[in-house]
């Protein structure tokens, strides 16, 4: 049954905001008893759950979509924010500086009232997924001379070399990952394109191998990349980039190797 509410005289009755929070809280208890027995029948007695879903319902009903988005994410707790990692590939995608990126930050929070960048901390937590040495492996068999642990970092690419003006200039900095870690790390990225190869192929439910991966080494100068504003050094400081590039990956299956990645753009 629908109960109307019939106003007999008197004042016209006022709407629930405009009253004080003592009127509020009366006029609301028949709808909270309401509430809190159906979260206690069906919900396990989260009467917020209920609310904000009711809430929800509401704003979807309404069609105000952008508001019910960010409530709805604010329910999944991912918040109305962009990702960590999707910060990440911002920073690096338009080459940003930390300090730059900082910036960027506090201003669009500042502003909008609003997280919707993360902050530094959140990018570098992202980013230990993304480097080589966060995943663990092993070689079968052992390779030789090769350490097991794998929990490595960059790597100082100068070690154990004695400075020499004839060999590189004295101020050379070199970094570089192991480059099974770093080989394993470019893997672990590319699952789902390689997942979806497999499936492509038939091949779901078979992942035990042996994947055949062919990679492209490569090495191209990227120029002056010294600091350009403020006091930046009085000679260009050059920059040689050591990668490599995974071309395409095969399956033994059936006495015959099956693709299923190749790099479209090598």
């Amino acid at each position: 049954e629908t109960l109307v509410h019939i106003n007999k005289g008197g004042r016209p009755r006022q709407r629930l905001l405009s009253l004080s929070r003592r009127a509020q809280k009366h006029r609301r208890r028949e709808l909270k008893m309401q509430v809190k027995e159906f979260a206690d029948k069906e919900e396990g007695g989260d009467v917020k759950s209920v609310c904000l879903t009711l809430f929800l319902l509401a704003l979807r009903a309404r069609n105000e979509h952008r508001q019910a988005d960010e409530l709805e994410a604010l329910m999944q707790g991912r918040g109305s924010g962009l990702q960590p990692a999707v910060c990440l590939a911002i920073r690096v995608n338009t080459f940003l500086s930390c300090s730059q990126y900082h910036k960027m930050y506090r201003t669009v929070k500042a502003i909008t009232g609003r997280q919707i960048f993360q902050p530094l901390h959140a990018l570098r937590n992202a980013e230990k997924v993304l480097l080589p040495g966060y995943h663990p492996f092993e070689w079968q068999p052992p390779l030789k001379n090769v350490s097991s642990n794998t929990d490595i970092g960059i790597i100082d690419g100068l070690s154990g070399l004695v400075s020499s003006v004839d060999d590189y200039p004295v101020d050379t900095i070199a970094k570089r990952f192991r480059y099974d870690c770093a080989l394993v790390s470019a893997l672990m990225d590319m699952e789902e394109d390689i997942l979806e190869g497999m499936r492509s192929q038939d091949l779901e439910d078979y992942l035990n191998g042996p994947f055949t991966v062919v990679v492209k080494e490569s090495c191209d100068g990227m120029g002056d990349v010294s600091e350009k504003h403020g006091s930046g050094p009085s000679v260009p400081e050059k920059a040689v980039r050591f990668s490599f590039t995974v071309m395409k990956i095969n399956i033994a299956h059936d006495s015959q190797n099956v693709k299923v990645f190749e790099e479209a753009k090598p």
